[in-house]
């Protein structure tokens, strides 16, 4: 089922595919932004649940350990916000809390485990 697409055409909702695990005739995993009119977006989500689609928010946030963080910077290149970047002088990994989408994509990345999420 074309879910991104039908968002856009039936409901002027704008899908922000953050990441994906999909496979045909399985059941997978999108992460996905959605921007639009909130009514617009309640009748898009009222929608995708009665097609059978689990529809659930991100309620979490990132959270680094800066006792364990050594500041290597992998995470950065995965951060579709670029909520995590490097200090351009000290280099030491800098959080924009107000950026992260809670994408998780930092958290397999980082080789020390100092990126977790706080529900």
């Amino acid at each position: 089922m074309p879910v991104t697409y039908v968002l856009a055409k039936e409901f002027n909702v704008a899908a922000n595919i953050i990441r994906a695990q999909v496979a045909p005739n399985q059941i997978g995993k999108l992460v996905v932004e959605l921007s639009g009119d909130i009514d617009q977006l309640d009748a898009a989500i009222e929608w995708m649940r009665s097609r059978h689609v689990n529809v659930s928010y991100t309620l979490g946030e990132i959270a680094i350990d800066e006792d364990v963080c050594v500041h290597c910077g992998l995470c950065t290149g995965v951060c579709p916000t670029e909520a995590l970047t490097l200090h351009p002088d000290t280099y030491k990994l800098t959080f924009t809390r107000s950026r992260c989408i809670v994408c998780e994509q930092c958290i397999p990345t980082c080789p020390v485990q100092a990126i977790s999420t706080n529900l």
